[in-house]
C-alpha cells in the first residue's frame, strides 16, 4: 500500500509539473486553440532558423509540444522580413535583409512596414504578460520583451491593412496594391488575446486550413466571435502550418506533404 500511496505521490507531482493546459478543437476547416495558465507562458519561445526548415523539422529540433509558424520571410534569400526576438535578444532583423531594404517597391513605405504588429511576451519584474503591439510600440517602464514574433496585419481592435502597407489605395479609393493575400481566401495562421474577468489572459490560435480558406475581413471577424481583445495573423497561405501531439497541418493536405520551408516558428516547450 505504501508503495502505490508513494507512486500516486510522484505521478501527480511530475503530472503538475509537466501539464501544459494546451485545449484544441477543429470545427469547419478550422483548428482553435487555447493557451491558458501562468505556466505555460514560460514554455512559450518564438524561434528562428539560418535555413529554411519545415514546421515540423522545428517541431521535432525545438522538443516541442505545439508549434506554428510565425513571420514573413523571403524564400528567395532565406532571410526575414520580420522581427524575432528570443531571450531578450533580437535574432532576426528585416534591416539586414538587402534584397528587402533595397527593394525599389518597398522602401518608401518601409517605415510602415517595419512597423508591423508582433506578439510579445514581455517580462515586468519577472512577471510575464502577452501584449500584440507595432514593432516600434515601447513596453511599459521595468518591462522588457522576453521573445516576441512580427507578423501583421493587426485585425483587433483594428484592422490596419493600410497602415502597415499590405493594401495601397490610389487617390480615388481603388486598392491598387495587395501583399500576403489579404483580400483572398486563403489558409491562415492567426493569434490573438483574452483577457479574463480575473486579469488572467489566454492565447487563442487560429490555423485556418485550405478546407475553408478566409478574406483577411473574415479571419478578423473569427477573431472577434471569440470575444478577443486583440489579435493578429501572421504569414499565412502556404506557410500555414500546425504541429500538435499526432497532428500535422500543412495547408496543402496532400498525403505526406511535409509543408513548406519556413524561417521562424512558435513552440511551446514541453
Amino acid at each position: 500500500m505504501k508503495k502505490i500511496v508513494i507512486f500516486l505521490i510522484i505521478f501527480l507531482s511530475v503530472s503538475g509539473v509537466y501539464a501544459t493546459p494546451i485545449d484544441m478543437e477543429y470545427n469547419d476547416g478550422v483548428y482553435h486553440i487555447v493557451l491558458s495558465g501562468d505556466k505555460i507562458k514560460k514554455k512559450i519561445e518564438f524561434v528562428s532558423s539560418s535555413n529554411l526548415i519545415t514546421n515540423k523539422e522545428a517541431h521535432n529540433s525545438g522538443q516541442s509540444q505545439l508549434t506554428i509558424n510565425t513571420g514573413f520571410f523571403d524564400p528567395k534569400n532565406q532571410q526575414t522580413i520580420s522581427y524575432i526576438v528570443n531571450d531578450y535578444q533580437t535574432v532576426e532583423d528585416p534591416i539586414f535583409n538587402k534584397n528587402f531594404m533595397l527593394n525599389p517597391a518597398l522602401r518608401k513605405n518601409m517605415k510602415a512596414i517595419l512597423n508591423r504588429t508582433e506578439f510579445r511576451i514581455v517580462d515586468c519584474d519577472s512577471k510575464l504578460k502577452y501584449e500584440i503591439a507595432q514593432h516600434y510600440s515601447k513596453v511599459d517602464f521595468l518591462c522588457s520583451i522576453k521573445t516576441s514574433a512580427q507578423g501583421g496585419p493587426q485585425l483587433l481592435p483594428n484592422l490596419r491593412l493600410e497602415e502597415e502597407f499590405f493594401i495601397v489605395k490610389d487617390d480615388e479609393g481603388n486598392i491598387i496594391r495587395e501583399s500576403a493575400s489579404v483580400l483572398h481566401k486563403t489558409p491562415r495562421t492567426l493569434i490573438g488575446i483574452k483577457t479574463k474577468t480575473n486579469g488572467e489572459q489566454d492565447i487563442h490560435i487560429f490555423i485556418v486550413t485550405n478546407e475553408n480558406p478566409m478574406t483577411i475581413y473574415e479571419a478578423r471577424d473569427l477573431c472577434a466571435s471569440y470575444g478577443l481583445d486583440s489579435a493578429m495573423a501572421f504569414d499565412g497561405g502556404s506557410s500555414t502550418s500546425l504541429d500538435y501531439k499526432n497532428i500535422h497541418v500543412v495547408s496543402t493536405q496532400e498525403s505526406g506533404d511535409t509543408g513548406r520551408a519556413l524561417k521562424s516558428f512558435m513552440i511551446i516547450k514541453k
